[in-house]
């Protein structure tokens, strides 16, 4: 079971890599006091189901700075492969490397064996409001499963 709302979101600082940039580090305390946070686990880059979700994330974006949020998309991933992910699939959001799972184990979205691949992220979703506390948790049933992106989008609308 994903952490709960109410909860004090674990903060991280993880490492991106958008294309043609430099390796930068991503903290989810530095939007505290300032912008809520979509926070979105995915399994794995290169795979048809995260693909989809994170372009249709990059192609709609404005619905969610439009909300005051900023998307941050975690997996297991190196920054390198995300980085080349992003390049070929046109993905602007920030996706940040949780290559050693410490984000992914705070945030109880571990899946221990996705199809003989090893320990990855699980599909999981959650909103981080400006003071640092979730307001909005969810994993979904299987990792083929999107998020409620209605239901997130809600959840934001209700937030100051």
């Amino acid at each position: 079971m994903p952490i709960a709302v109410g909860t004090k979101a674990p903060d991280f600082a993880l490492k991106s890599k958008k294309p043609g940039q430099d390796v930068a580090e991503v903290k989810l305390s530095a939007n505290f006091g300032q912008k809520n946070t979509v926070l979105l686990f995915f399994p794995l880059a290169f795979t048809s189901v995260c693909t989809q979700e994170m372009c249709d994330l990059s192609s709609g974006i404005s619905a969610y700075s439009d909300l005051n949020a900023d998307v941050i998309g975690i997996s297991v991933d190196s920054v390198f492969a995300q980085e080349a992910w992003a390049a070929k699939e046109n993905i602007t959001i920030t996706l940040v490397s949780d290559l050693n799972k410490e984000v992914t184990k705070a945030y109880d979205v571990v899946i221990p064996d996705l199809a003989g691949f090893g320990t990855t992220s699980a599909r999981a979703a959650f909103v981080i409001d400006k003071n640092g506390n979730i307001a909005y948790s969810e994993q979904t049933p299987t990792p083929k499963d999107l998020p409620n992106f209605e239901a997130i989008k809600s959840t934001l609308q209700g937030l100051s």
